[in-house]
């Protein structure tokens, strides 16, 4: 049921190189009148909660995520991937100007040891990053995504910068390391009013349990200490749950689906967090070009996809109990056929899960702003600079306006 993401590392060192010929435009760059501003911002009164199914401000006027994942700082460069050939505030103004209101930031915990170097940076068109620690290069981001009115929700991806892990805690990232690192950060950001909020761990998956009581594996309880150590020291964030991987039902039976993706176990044993108010739930979701999945294959398809995902995240909107934030879903294709003319199962599936969020009021954040994430692509190309037309066009058929730029 799981996926590998290959972060082509190795191009680094060439795509490096070849933005030397942009040197002398992007070293002039200058700061620019963001279109999205201007006309499409919604004066937000902070901090955000949830009501019912629905993410609403100080005023109770609805919010909606309707973002994009930047990764990099979690992996070895302990850097935003892209630096090496754009300006962080040209790719910025990029994202404002393709109508993102919001951004998920992953990291791992492994980005704050004074051991982790960034690399991957060309400090020529980054002046402003050169001697920067990793943690430090993360709040340049943060600061420069909420000066242009984004919203920032941080995103627990990796304990070590080697992987993903099936838990929230590993041999080298104890869970007592998780949950201090999860405080500093809510302390650090606690005067940014838009940064809004924390994903606790990446699609915990495997082994993971929901509501069993197992102590070692039961990730309901978890996120309720993480959670509940957050809001202590910043009542402001909303807590972002994910779901797991396999849910064992009440006649021991388990039913499987994507990483993370996984709520089912949400309506017998709902996170119980000090503040209630502050809980949002996450989903990922993907394609048949991530990995074959059994629903993929049914005639009916894509028929049946909305009763599915009703099953394991929907139905929490539907009956009003909890928003639900798509924390990454994407794919190369947004056709619906391909150049044979054929259907193009993994378009008709971006397509239709976009239309169900639309439908419901379901937050998302797409994966990923980046290209070279190796099974989705990314709404850039590999050149790190143009925009995927096709896939841009999908994503503005749901797009929610920017906040009001933090001050």
């Amino acid at each position: 049921m799981g996926r590998t993401r290959l972060y082509w590392i190795s191009a680094l060192v060439a795509l490096a190189v070849a933005a030397v010929a942009t040197l002398p435009l992007l070293l002039h760059h200058e700061k620019k009148v963001h279109p999205a501003m201007s006309d499409s911002t919604q004066r937000l009164q902070m901090p955000l909660h949830a009501e019912g199914s629905r993410i609403v401000d100080a005023r109770g006027e609805t919010v909606t995520f309707t973002g994009v994942n930047w990764f990099g700082l979690e992996t070895n460069t302990f850097a935003p991937h892209g630096l090496w050939s754009r300006n962080l505030d040209e790719m910025l103004d990029q994202m404002v100007g393709q109508g993102f209101n919001s951004m998920r930031l992953p990291y791992s915990n492994e980005l704050f040891d004074a051991a982790s170097k960034p690399n991957g940076v060309d400090y020529a068109l980054n002046p402003g990053l050169k001697g920067l620690t990793g943690h430090q290069i993360m709040d340049k981001v943060v600061e420069g995504a909420t000066k242009r009115g984004m919203m920032v929700i941080l995103d627990r991806h990796r304990p070590d910068a080697s992987g993903q892990s099936n838990l929230w805690y590993t041999e080298k990232v104890s869970e007592d390391r998780w949950i201090s690192d999860w405080v500093m950060l809510a302390k650090q950001y606690k005067d940014n009013p838009l940064v809004v909020g924390a994903d606790l761990h990446n699609e915990p998956h495997g082994e993971a349990t929901w509501g069993d009581g197992n102590a070692k594996t039961d990730w309901q309880a978890a996120a309720q200490r993480a959670g509940d150590a957050i809001l202590k020291v910043n009542p402001n964030w909303l807590i972002v749950v994910e779901g797991i991987e396999n849910y064992k039902k009440a006649d021991g039976q388990s039913d499987g689906y994507w990483w993370g993706g996984n709520l089912q176990g949400a309506k017998a044993h709902p996170v119980k967090l000090s503040d209630q108010t502050k809980l949002v739930y996450s989903a990922h979701d993907y394609s048949p070009k991530v990995w074959s999945q059994q629903w993929f294959n049914d005639p009916s398809f894509p028929a049946n996809m909305p009763a599915l995902w009703d099953k394991q995240f929907g139905y929490l909107v539907k009956s009003n109990t909890a928003p639900v934030l798509v924390g990454e879903f994407g794919g190369r294709s947004v056709a619906e056929k391909d150049a044979q003319g054929n259907k193009d199962l993994e378009g008709i599936w971006q397509r239709n899960l976009v239309a169900y969020m639309k439908d419901n009021g379901l937050s998302y954040t797409y994966w990923s702003w980046n290209p070279n994430s190796g099974d989705t692509g990314g709404v850039l190309k590999d050149d790190w600079k143009t925009v995927d037309a096709d896939k841009a066009a999908l994503l503005k058929t749901y797009q929610a306006p920017l906040a009001a730029a933090a001050r």
